[in-house]
């Protein structure tokens, strides 16, 4: 870029290139927000550029040193997340029954970022079969599948003296009334309408495992 270019690089809705027929599309926005961002930081940015060879932009940002933790912070910490000093092989172990693929993306990647193990059922039959193998700590049931529905997995479920206490989330996309009714009648201990926010989903699953831990 040439001196002049530079000079209304940063200059919002410019664009260096303004031809009608210009390579690149864009609003000229970029750069600018960039700027302001690194400046609300405390920084800058900066640009070298030699016309015919290319552009180099550095962004310099400070580095504040602050004090690490107390152990009695630490600890405190600690005690409001105990499922974080757990090894990796003792964490809940937690069954999702759903057919969406992008659901089951969705909330599987956020059960293993918060450090739980998953078990993963496409319909209600694998649910049941897999409940029944591996004995988990929570199961998340969509009511709407293929085969046999959520409810009459979770049915089934119950019938097994192993799983009788296994808390049970009932999560359907069609809510009506009567639904969560149903689903506890079904044998969930609590009922979620989807789509549901994924921390409302996590505050549910911690009350659940820390309530049936109190009950073992």
């Amino acid at each position: 870029m040439t001196p002049k270019s530079i000079k209304n690089l940063f200059q919002p809705f410019v664009q260096i290139d303004s031809a009608l027929n210009r390579q690149y599309d864009g609003s000229g926005l970029g750069l600018v927000l960039v700027k302001r961002l690194v400046e609300l930081h405390g920084g800058k940015v900066d640009v070298i550029s030699h016309v015919g060879s290319g552009s180099s932009f550095m962004v310099d940002l400070p580095c504040v040193e602050t004090t690490p933790p107390s152990p009695s912070t630490s600890l405190k910490f600690q005690s409001n997340h105990e499922t974080s000093s757990l090894k990796p092989d003792k964490m809940p172990l937690i069954l999702l029954a759903e057919d969406n693929e992008a659901n089951i993306r969705t909330v599987a990647s956020f059960l293993n970022a918060k450090g739980y193990r998953t078990l993963l059922a496409r319909n209600g039959i694998e649910a049941i079969t897999l409940a029944r193998a591996d004995t988990p700590d929570l199961i998340l049931m969509d009511i709407q599948m293929p085969g046999i529905n959520g409810l009459e997995a979770m049915q089934q479920i119950r019938q097994d003296s192993a799983l009788a206490d296994v808390p049970i989330i009932a999560l359907t996309a069609v809510s009506m009334a009567g639904d969560r009714e149903r689903c506890l009648a079904a044998g969930a201990h609590d009922y979620l309408s989807k789509p549901c926010k994924l921390t409302q989903l996590t505050t549910k699953i911690q009350q659940l495992l820390a309530s049936s831990t109190k009950n073992q």
